[in-house]
Formats: C-alpha cells, sequence, structure tokens
C-alpha cells in the first residue's frame, strides 16, 4: 500500500510539473530543457530585438548597420529583421557554449531560430547584415556566416550592392558609411501626433527615425500612445534617448 501512494505521489508531481512548464512556455518565457524561447514584442533595428517577456536579444556573431546614425542600409536591415521574426511570432533561442552568453547592456546573446530557419545566418545570406566575430571569437556557425557574406557580396545582393564601400572584416563591426544627407524635415507647424510627449513630433508620413528626431532637437521624447514611427525600440516609454 506504502509503495502505491509513493508512485501516486511521483505521478502527480510529474504531472503537475509538466503542467507549470506548459504554462510558462505558453506565456512566452522559457521553454524548459529544449531550450530558450518566446514571443517577439519589438524589433528595435536589425540584430535587437525584445520578447513579451522583456528579455532583450542580440543577435550572436552578426552585425548590422546602425539605425538612427544615417548608416547605410540601416533601415532595410530592419525590414529584414521583421520579415524573418514578425511581432507576435515565436522563436527559439540557441546560446554558443563557446561565447558569451550576455553582453554588457544585459543582452542575451543567441542565434535566433523560427520555424527552422537561422534568423542570424539567413540575414547574412540576405545581405542583410555582415558576420562580426567580436574580439575573434569564432562560434560554431562562424564559417558559414563567413561564406554566406562572400556569396552575397559576390551576388551583390543587401548592403553589398546598396553601399559598396562597405568591407567585409568580421573582426569589426560593419561599416557601410553614410547614406547620403538626412532628409529635410518640414519645421514644426503645430500639428504635433499625440502619440508623443516632451516634444512636438509630426505624425507621419513621411515615417521618421531618430536620426530625424534628433535633428529636430526633441530627442528623447515620450511615448504616450501607439508610437507609430516606432522610436521606442527598447520599451521603456522614451523614444531616441
Amino acid at each position: 500500500m506504502r509503495t502505491t501512494r509513493i508512485r501516486t505521489a511521483g505521478v502527480a508531481l510529474a504531472l503537475l510539473t509538466l503542467s507549470a512548464l506548459t504554462a510558462v512556455a505558453a506565456d512566452g518565457g522559457e521553454l524548459g530543457a529544449a531550450g530558450e524561447g518566446g514571443i517577439v514584442a519589438s524589433i528595435y533595428d536589425g540584430d535587437t530585438l525584445t520578447l513579451t517577456n522583456g528579455h532583450r536579444i542580440r543577435l550572436l556573431q552578426i552585425d548590422t548597420p546602425e539605425l538612427g546614425s544615417g548608416e547605410c542600409y540601416s533601415r532595410a536591415a530592419r525590414t529584414a529583421l521583421v520579415a524573418l521574426v514578425p511581432l507576435g511570432s515565436r522563436v527559439v533561442l540557441e546560446s554558443d557554449s563557446g561565447l558569451d552568453r550576455v553582453d554588457r547592456y544585459g543582452r542575451l546573446l543567441r542565434y535566433v531560430i523560427r520555424g527552422g530557419t537561422n534568423v542570424n545566418l539567413e540575414l547574412v545570406r540576405r545581405g542583410a547584415a555582415a558576420p562580426y566575430f567580436y574580439r575573434g571569437e569564432r562560434g560554431r556557425h562562424a564559417a558559414a556566416l563567413l561564406r554566406a557574406a562572400q556569396l552575397a557580396r559576390g551576388s551583390h545582393k543587401g548592403l553589398w550592392k546598396a553601399c559598396p564601400t562597405t568591407v567585409l572584416d568580421p573582426t569589426r563591426a560593419v561599416e557601410t558609411g553614410a547614406s547620403g544627407p538626412a532628409p529635410k524635415i518640414a519645421p514644426v507647424t503645430g500639428k504635433c501626433d499625440p502619440n508623443y510627449a516632451g516634444g512636438c513630433v509630426p505624425p507621419p508620413p513621411p515615417d521618421l527615425d531618430c536620426a530625424d528626431i534628433r535633428a529636430l532637437g526633441i530627442a528623447p521624447v515620450r511615448v504616450v500612445g501607439s508610437d507609430p514611427h516606432r522610436l521606442d525600440g527598447d520599451g521603456d516609454g522614451l523614444g531616441c534617448e
């Protein structure tokens, strides 16, 4: 009788644990022994995103042009990442045992997988990103990333076509050069987007980025609504800080 009770208790505990793990996964948190994962809540630029559980993810071993600094192909790189992992999509995260797991900003350094596709590698294949082996450290996908970049450059894809002065050097962050003079923004005439406070942000169109907001001299701004210009990449309520 005692043995039966112990077995029954063990089964109950196992079922309870499984139920808890399932609930966590459904809420967009970590996915138990299979690895980390979650649901995409926001995308800051071509190599950084945030999950609904609050984890900020920096895509490992790649780099894209800086959004908001006027770098060539910076907006297109973000668009490419949005296409691969749309907001609301579920992703799986993979770390690399030979590399850092967290960067100095507290972001998780991961390969992002969606539907069996390694998003880090796919961005490089499309010419939307370049390999970046920080401190010269090569992860398990380093050879594939470098080969993909060489093929993308040879085929004049993405930034390799749009930004012809870009040099393929995986030991340094990618530098694509300026995309041209900053767009001229019409003077503020009193028509301000109610989704922002702390400065008069013109409503779209056109779609403005942080370089435009800084040119207006009103950065940072507080996001108090839906953020149609997508200025608050990290979701902390401040845009272009």
